[in-house]
């Protein structure tokens, strides 16, 4: 029978589900910025060789999260265009909550969630992995790379490549830049009006685009900014 979790019991279930994994790992979450014991929990499982997908929606990944996730050999990652749901499944059970992989979201926020059983609510359980499954299929698999934006892939690619890292920067690359987190870059940018935030997204205002801001889309890769280097000068 399914369970009902609160905040302190949807993270217990969170690292049993993922301690408890032997087969597969499917993680599904918007936001992804994880703790030290869930990555603990991760690289356990990918030095057993335990197939992990990620699906997150965020359209930058922080830095620090890149540099972990390229050293692991089992864990893939996938980018969702306008994902919102939060699910996380081993073999065996499923959890369907508020909480998003985001290290604050699960020290602060008051979440909500519920436990299913694989042998308990089978059909629940289905119901949930065929959605996760369909989730993956139409997700972009991401290469890990902290220059993943920028790699040229042509010798036509890399002249504009060279002409674009000149002048702009995307937000992660500028705000190291700036000595500045890339939190800390997008909320300077979202008080200048640059940015505008809706429904936990980023979006590029008018007063954006009149400094030099753009928006680019890759299917790889997902949605990015790109900066002029001087942008906050106009703020």
């Amino acid at each position: 029978m399914a369970k009902f979790l609160n905040t302190s019991a949807t993270n217990y279930y969170l690292e049993e589900l993922i301690k408890g994994a032997s087969e597969r790992l499917i993680l599904i979450s918007p936001f992804l910025k994880l703790n030290d014991r869930i990555k603990e929990l991760l690289e356990d499982k990918d030095r057993l060789k335990i197939d992990v997908r990620i699906v997150y929606g965020k359209s930058e990944l922080q830095p620090e999260e890149i540099n972990w996730l390229k050293e692991l050999s089992f864990v893939r990652t996938s980018f969702c265009k306008n994902l919102h749901a939060k699910c996380y499944l081993n073999e065996d059970s499923c959890i369907i909550t508020s909480l998003n992989l985001y290290e604050f979201s699960q020290v602060n926020n008051n979440e909500m969630g519920i436990y299913v059983s694989r042998d308990a609510d089978s059909e629940v359980y289905k119901d949930a992995y065929e959605e996760a499954q369909r989730i993956i299929r139409i997700s972009d698999e991401v290469r890990i790379s902290l220059e993943k934006i920028t790699e040229p892939t042509s010798s036509a690619d890399e002249t504009q490549h060279d002409d674009v890292e000149h002048t702009k920067l995307t937000t992660s690359k500028l705000a190291k830049s700036l000595g500045l987190k890339t939190n800390e870059l997008l909320d300077k940018l979202l008080t200048a009006g640059y940015l505008q935030l809706v429904d936990e997204r980023h979006f590029l205002t008018d007063d954006g685009k009149s400094v030099g801001g753009e928006f680019k889309y890759s299917k790889r890769f997902g949605p990015y900014f790109l900066w002029p280097k001087d942008v906050l000068d106009h703020a």
